[in-house]
């Protein structure tokens, strides 16, 4: 371990600043505004605390001049995760927030097992550990505060990282610095201790500053594509046909030799199977890496997958959702069969999905390099406790002897939740015998190597009363490719059946609505499978079977006579499974239909006059996941041009309930953005599988929205002292059901395909709706 941290400390001084100037505008009234003094906040990735720091647990350090580090095992890409979480200690601890720090620590040996951003877990997991870790700090400063001021600690008072009796005080910095407290806690003996009521809380819930604004706007940030190493050279991937199985036949390099700059190529060997038929090209500089790739002359021996279409994926999920003997039951309910089986009436549609990748800002890149005896591995991350293992078996060393540095995400939107990327920059090195090598994805390179959302296929198919008013059974079969059981199959969950499936391409179907017995089967599709690595995209499934469920509620409810919103409030019953259990689910279905209600006030429902080939339509989720729901409830205002079939979404309303909102600021940012991906995947985004790769390789043709696209949001979150739960990806969840409601209201055209192209609302339009 202290070799690692040694070698950590020693790559500090390897980091250089991302901008060397700062771009102003003059004449056009531009401005850029810090949220704090420039020097308050700190560079990732960071130094550690100092030696003279106090850390009474592992979590954060006091040192002697009263600056408060505070440790991240978070990824930070855009949404200010480090802010939300800090807050949660110095909010506990009583801590002065100007004199706050972060370090988003490496990878040594006492952080294994904490590296996963994602899934909308960083608060929600967080919240227990860190309060009771502040409430720690706080004892501590408390108690040994108190023996300098000559009392006790029930006659003290802790406020703004002081300690207080009578006229006299004493700040954290000085008690540290006199005191040098020893004492520490472990989880166990924090876990015991007393935290403070909710109404005494002076951060949490409160604006503040975020933390890393500052450095971000000035350019001293340092994202994982900054890095340069000494000695570095640039690497560029020719990328295979095929994601699995292909080999390199032939390698024929004439060409690149005439750029100037390139050295070799190389031709990775990967014992993981994770970048099989890699050849790197290799140039002191990336323009030229990029250039001797291109010329690279590359015979393959594809994989057998390099004649499959999005059409055959689709096509093979619906005969396996054609055969009830596949999948796993998640909800599988006495009497299901039964009820379906001779119902009064019936209903049933089938929605799909297209293929979205995650083009995210900053494309892929890495830095590996063979040091001491150590890999090291530079990149940004979100899930290193994942990608440690891959590394290992590529590199055929044990974890201990590879450290990585986390750097700042331009973008991570599940993306880098893979760290498939620094594969190949740690095998281009050691192909050239541990030189430091940093690859760099180009965008064709990056949108071919994605793990992207598998296209998928749902059918709903329901058993109705004599009345066709209330839903009796229901059985829901959802099938697409699994990222968890490609990437960390021992995450997944088990079924009422037993058998394990992958609850991050079903969640969004395990719904809190009442609907008599009721089955509920996840089912992977091997052939996505097969063909490319299915990878998690912000909101996962639940960007997704909301799309199905929304539109297939909305369908009965009109199929029926029914208002939509009185159809799912009646099903709301908040009992059996639905009731909700604590500390995640407090109050269940019920809370949901809470949102929903509050939504329809918002929206003024059924009540609103709006122009010819105008709609509102309304959806609600619970994204991401059943076991730590954030209710959700949409509507969308949309325009459909009856001549062109574009739709305008003009307006977005959203209603959330995610307990204890830690972060307003953050929560917001977070929401407008999924809101934004929601309404992108809904209209503008996605791409199909052709000859066995995705068809787009860039954002000419990649079309996601636009700045003119981008419809007006009212966001509100219902206010209470619940536990907090995620906001990475609950907005995402209900905008594209709401959409294809609004659409069906204002034209009388029912999509069940994502993207809603123009084009499907014409062929619609014309006729051939069923």
């Amino acid at each position: 371990m202290a070799k690692i941290e040694q070698i950590a400390r020693k790559s500090d001084k390897a980091r250089l600043s991302r901008r060397s100037f700062l771009m102003t505008a003059a004449g056009a009234g531009l401005m850029f505004g810090f949220a704090r003094k420039a020097d308050a906040s700190q560079t990732y990735p960071s130094a550690m605390p100092p030696e003279a720091a106090f850390e009474p647990n592992m979590w954060c350090a006091i040192a002697p001049d009263g600056s408060i580090n505070v440790n991240v095992v978070r990824a930070e890409m855009g949404q200010h995760v480090g802010t939300a979480l800090a807050r949660i200690i110095a909010d506990e601890m009583e801590a002065d927030w100007d004199h706050i720090k972060i370090t988003e620590v490496d990878t040594a040996p006492k952080w294994a097992g904490k590296f996963v951003t994602g899934g909308s877990w960083s608060v929600w997991d967080t919240w227990d550990t860190f309060r009771q870790a502040g409430a720690a700090a706080r004892t501590i400063m408390l108690e040994e505060g108190a023996k300098l001021l000559g009392t006790t600690p029930d006659k003290c008072v802790a406020r703004n990282s002081t300690v207080t009796a009578g006229s006299k005080s004493v700040s954290y910095g000085e008690i540290v610095s006199k005191a040098k407290p020893t004492r520490s806690f472990t989880a166990d003996e924090m876990a015991k201790l007393p935290l403070k009521p909710a109404s005494e809380r002076r951060l949490i819930s409160k604006p503040v500053p975020a933390l890393d604004i500052p450095d971000k706007t000035t350019g001293k940030a340092i994202y994982g594509i900054d890095v340069k190493l000494e000695g570095m050279v640039y690497g560029r991937p020719k990328m295979p046909p095929t994601r699995y199985a292909a080999k390199v036949q032939s390698v024929d390099d004439s060409e690149a030799k005439k750029i100037p700059g390139f050295l070799r190529y190389v031709v990775l060997d990967d014992p993981s199977g994770i970048v099989p038929g890699w050849v790197v090209a290799l140039a002191k500089t990336y323009p030229a890496a990029i250039k001797a790739a291109d010329l690279l002359k590359v015979q393959w021996n594809p994989g057998p997958t390099i004649n499959v279409s999005e059409a055959d994926i689709i096509e093979h999920g619906r005969k396996l959702i054609a055969d009830p003997s596949t999948g796993a039951r998640v909800f599988n309910d006495k009497g299901v069969d039964e009820a379906l089986a001779h119902p009064a009436h019936s209903f049933e549609r089938s929605y799909t999905c297209a293929s979205v990748a995650h083009y995210q800002l900053e494309p892929v890149n890495a830095v590996a390099r063979h040091v001491d005896g150590v890999w090291e591995i530079h990149t940004g991350n979100q899930w290193q406790s994942l990608v440690l293992p891959q590394l290992s078996k590529a590199l055929q060393v044990p974890e201990e002897q590879i450290v990585m540095r986390t750097y700042l995400l331009g973008g991570g939107f599940g993306r880098r939740l893979n760290g498939d990327y620094s594969i190949p920059a740690a095998l281009a090195s050691k192909a050239i015998g541990g030189a430091p090598v940093k690859l760099i994805l180009t965008r064709s390179d990056d949108m071919a190597f994605d793990s992207i959302r598998s296209p998928s296929l749902q059918t709903i198919r329901v058993a109705l009363d004599a009345d066709q008013k209330k839903i009796t059974a229901m059985d829901y079969a959802a099938t697409a490719g699994w990222p968890t059981l490609i990437m960390a199959p021992a995450f997944m969950a088990k079924g009422e059946d037993g058998k394990s499936y992958d609850q991050f391409a079903i969640a969004g179907a395990d719904h809190w609505y009442e609907t008599g017995p009721t089955r509920v089967r996840a089912i992977t599709n091997d052939l996505a499978n097969k063909t490319f690595r299915p990878g998690w995209l912000r909101s996962v499934s639940a960007g997704w079977t909301p799309w199905a469920l929304e539109s297939f509620l909305d369908e009965v409810a009109h199929q029926t006579k029914q208002d939509p919103l009185e159809f799912r409030l009646s099903m709301f019953t908040g009992t059996g499974r639905n009731a909700g259990d604590s500390p995640n689910a407090v109050g269940g279905a019920k809370r949901q239909a809470a949102a929903l209600q509050r939504l329809a006030e918002k929206i003024n429902y059924g009540k609103t006059q709006l122009p010819a080939d105008t709609g509102i339509g309304i959806a609600t989720s619970f994204g991401q996941e059943r076991g730590m729901p954030t209710w959700t409830a949409g509507a969308a205002q949309v325009h459909v041009d009856r001549k062109t079939g574009v739709i305008t979404c003009q307006k977005l309303w959203l209603v959330l309930d995610a307990g204890t909102i830690v972060d307003p600021g953050g929560a917001l940012a977070q929401t407008e953005g999924a809101a934004l991906w929601g309404l992108s995947m809904a209209l503008f985004e996605g791409t199909e599988i052709v000859n066995g790769t995705i068809k787009d390789s860039n954002l000419n043709t990649y079309t996601p929205v636009r700045i003119p696209d981008v419809s007006d949001m009212d966001i509100e979150f219902i206010q209470n002292t619940e536990k907090p739960t995620g906001l990475g990806e609950p907005g995402v969840t209900v905008v594209a059901p709401a959409i294809g409601n609004a659409v069906f209201n204002a034209v009388g055209v029912r999509l069940r395909h994502l993207p809603m192209r123009p084009a499907d609302v014409l062929r619609e339009l014309n006729g051939h709706n069923s």
